[in-house]
């Protein structure tokens, strides 16, 4: 049984309950034996797990509990906290992903006490060979008295593993914790682990300095006989990367806390590719106690040049020939205090390409980070040359907007053969091999886009001619679309019924989204801007919500006014994080009637809730009137009419940005002439 230590908030109490926040609120101010806070704040109480979920079988709301969304509270509520419980629930995963019919056996013991004292010397049987004998997660094995209170959450967790497989269920509980705490951790986007894990190509030893929750070693733990190696200062964070990867690989998993710059646990390691994500401005790096440090072989790092030490670090990591491929904020590339660290390295041929990223492509996303990809030098000669890539511009939509597609097949088009021969035909404002030669100035500067010519404004005149001819067309269409002057007619009050009502009656289906994993995901910026879904979702063990032609979607944040309706081109992507889907039942209500109604400024207005920083809709509040459903019809051709005017005023102002953007580059580079 769970025990009520366990607490809850309103929103994890809307997950259980399959319902909005807002109605957690209705619960609390209508009944007054809903359960009070045990916890939390005033604005964030906290509720006893056990007295919710009796309260909401009482209620007829809740008839059981969903496993995952127990296992998940068993989580959140351990008295040693959620990592702890995480690290626990993953040697026991690992001891039924390696040992299933060991662990049935054990698990039969109905006493919690004597389960956690039979469990002790197993776990040991399975982490010391995965890990080695120090080298177990969370330090020395559990003893049985730390691993009593998370017995519950062990039987639960293998549980649920008997559905979902033990790596999904760690998986699942691991997204969960660093969705819920994500300013705690710096997470590397899995497009861009698996990009620079392509960048060192197949390795059998492979360490990462800086792991922190595993997703570089993640993306390269494949091969078998393969070695992995991963330090953080953060200890847990190294026990939770040697879970993580011992549920993927069979391959020998090493991890050890501690600072990698200060306390090195590798010092006689030489690995075939190093892969890291360092963290970035760092004054307190060691830069006092460090400076006879052998790893400077390319120049002693300034204070101020924490990332210097970390390319450094790898480097001395590598076996001869050894590739390291490092994230790096673009101020590295040029900042005067390195300098002299950068030209060393390209003048040994140390550092084989630059990389810049589109903004948003890993945090901080406000800027375009660089790719480093390094090599040590072996004994034979290396013609100093660098490679240079600019993906910038496949990235000039946003965070959202860029096509990760698109950005690996251009770094790869130019590293591959430049990996191969040494140098590669020039693309213009997309990528140049470079002699060191020309790069070793004052300043040492290797942005990319500073060394790269520019491409054609626009694709050139021609491309300039295309679009314009497509920007006519729009613009015509446009006109045609332009609704006509309407009658003017007295104001009608129509009886209403809200979304919630027709929910609860089964006229439509109400769900929301963000569950994963899935790699076509429509998000709310793609909802708000009228595009093609662009997002993706994190793996976890939840199945993901998926668009139907005729479905409605609304996002919940900003203050409402916009409602899609989903189209065959769009069906089958995943909904995104901040919307809400209505699935309207075609016999008794019309889509486009629908999201008509919900988008008017006056119904959002009474539906929404404010906080500090952003207004919430509740979806559920929104009010429609009760139509025959061939009036229904009536009034939604007329919104799809407008929809369709909206979408090609849209079409319309990205045409002529583009149009004029393509000008102004076009007159300013010399490929358009001024008549």
């Amino acid at each position: 049984m769970q025990s009520n230590g366990t607490e809850v908030t309103a929103a994890e109490i809307a997950r259980l309950a399959g319902v909005g926040r807002a109605a957690v609120s209705n619960w609390r101010r209508r009944h007054v034996d809903f359960p009070k806070p045990v916890g939390g704040t005033e604005t964030s109480p906290a509720f006893a797990l056990g007295e919710v979920e009796e309260w909401l079988r009482r209620q007829g709301k809740l008839a059981e509990v969903p496993l995952k969304e127990r296992v998940w509270q068993q989580v959140t509520g351990h008295p040693e906290g959620p990592v702890t419980a995480l690290v626990h629930a993953g040697c026991a995963l690992l001891h039924l992903h390696d040992r299933p019919l060991a662990w049935l056996e054990l698990s039969a013991c109905p006493d919690d006490e004597q389960l956690a004292r039979l469990l002790s010397d197993p776990l040991g049987h399975v982490l010391t060979p995965r890990f080695g004998p120090a080298g177990e997660p969370a330090g020395p094995r559990p003893t049985p008295a730390e691993l009593l209170p998370s017995i519950p959450l062990l039987r639960a967790a293998t549980e649920l593993a008997a559905d979902l497989g033990a790596r999904q269920t760690f998986e699942f509980l691991l997204a969960r914790h660093l969705d819920a705490n994500p300013r705690q951790y710096t997470l590397t986007p899995a497009e861009l682990a698996e990009l620079m894990a392509e960048l060192v190509g197949t390795a059998r030893s492979v360490l990462d300095p800086a792991c922190g929750t595993g997703a570089l070693l993640r993306a390269v733990a494949a091969r078998p006989g393969q070695e992995l190696y991963g330090q953080d200062s953060a200890r847990e964070l190294a026990a939770l990367t040697a879970l993580r990867l011992a549920l993927r690989t069979k391959g020998t998993v090493r991890t050890a806390p501690g600072d990698s710059l200060r306390a090195d646990a590798y010092e006689h390691l030489r690995a075939e590719a190093v892969l890291c994500h360092p963290p970035f401005n760092e004054r307190n790096w060691g830069h006092d106690e460090l400076a006879y440090d052998p790893r400077w072989e390319y120049g002693f790092p300034a204070r101020t040049e924490s990332e210097l030490a970390w390319v450094q670090h790898a480097l001395a990591r590598l076996e001869d020939g050894g590739t390291a491929v490092l994230l790096m904020p673009p101020a590295a590339a040029s900042r005067r205090s390195g300098r002299r660290i950068r030209a060393d390295l390209l003048r040994r041929g140390a550092l084989r390409a630059v990389i810049a990223l589109p903004v948003g492509a890993a945090p901080p996303y406000n800027i375009p980070l660089h790719l480093w990809v390094l090599r040590r030098p072996g004994k034979a000669a290396v013609r100093p040359e660098l490679l240079l890539v600019d993906t910038g511009r496949l990235g000039a939509e946003g965070r959202s907007g860029f096509d990760w597609a698109a950005v690996r097949t251009a770094v790869l088009d130019a590293w591959r053969p430049f990996d191969r021969t040494g140098e590669v035909a020039e693309r213009p404002g997309l990528s140049r091999s470079v002699p060191a030669i020309e790069l070793l100035d004052d300043d040492v500067d290797l942005a990319p886009a500073r060394h790269l010519p520019p491409a054609a404004a626009g694709g050139g005149a021609e491309e300039l001619a295309a679009v314009r001819e497509r920007l006519g067309e729009t613009l015509r269409l446009t006109a045609d679309l332009t609704p006509p002057v309407a009658d003017e007619a007295p104001p009608t009050r129509w009886p209403l019924t809200t979304v919630g009502e027709l929910a609860r009656g089964g006229a439509l289906l109400l769900r929301t989204g963000g569950n994963g994993p899935y790699a076509r995901v429509l998000t709310d910026h793609d909802v708000l801007a009228g595009t093609a879904p662009s997002g993706t979702l994190p793996e976890s063990g939840d199945v993901p919500v998926l668009v139907e032609a005729g479905d409605v979607v609304v996002p919940v944040l900003g203050g409402g006014g916009v409602a899609r309706v989903i189209d065959e081109e769009t069906a089958g992507a995943a909904l995104g994080r901040n919307l809400t889907l209505l699935r309207p039942d075609p016999a008794a209500l019309d889509a486009w009637f629908v999201a008509g109604f919900l988008r008017g400024t006056a119904n959002s207005r009474q539906a929404s809730s404010y906080a500090s920083t952003a207004t919430r809709l509740d979806v559920r509040r929104l009010q429609l009137p009760r139509l025959p459903l061939d009036q229904q019809r009536r009034y939604g051709e007329r919104f799809r009419a407008l929809a369709a005017f909206e979408d090609a005023l849209r079409q319309a102002g990205r045409l002529g940005e583009r149009l004029v953007r393509g000008m102004y580059d076009g007159l300013t580079d010399g490929t358009v002439a001024p008549q």
